[in-house]
């Protein structure tokens, strides 16, 4: 077996071991741990308040979607910040890479907007 291959064997040993520990403390803590079970334990809680209803509610996927551009926008301002804080060490082709990449945002940002996505509803 090559010095290459040898290292990756160690990568392996070392996640079957990973695994096999949250295994075993897993499976020690449900053998040892109190079972008690009762209604008011299996009954849905939040912030003190007692449940009315049903526990199942069906959400809107405009939320979904309003997360999603945070999240796209926000991972954008994430390659912004170094990218200015640098910028004369990539030169034009730096310049040129980050206009695509902000115009591709921005033709996302566009298409949301005339979907009407952004509208808080």
């Amino acid at each position: 077996m090559s010095l290459f291959l040898r290292d990756y064997l160690n990568v392996v040993w070392f996640g079957i071991a990973a695994l096999a520990i949250g295994g075993l403390l897993l499976g020690l803590a449900a053998a040892i741990r109190p079972s008690k079970p009762n209604y008011d334990k299996s009954m849905a809680y939040e912030s003190g308040v007692d449940p009315v209803g049903m526990g199942w509610s069906q959400s809107q996927i405009r939320y979904y979607v309003f997360a999603l551009l945070f999240v796209i926008f926000d991972v954008e301002a994430v390659f912004l910040f170094p990218w200015a804080a640098s910028a004369e060490r990539y030169g034009t082709f730096g310049l040129v890479a980050m206009l695509v990449f902000i115009v591709l945002l921005l033709d996302g940002l566009v298409y949301a907007w005339k979907r009407g996505l952004l509208r808080w509803v």
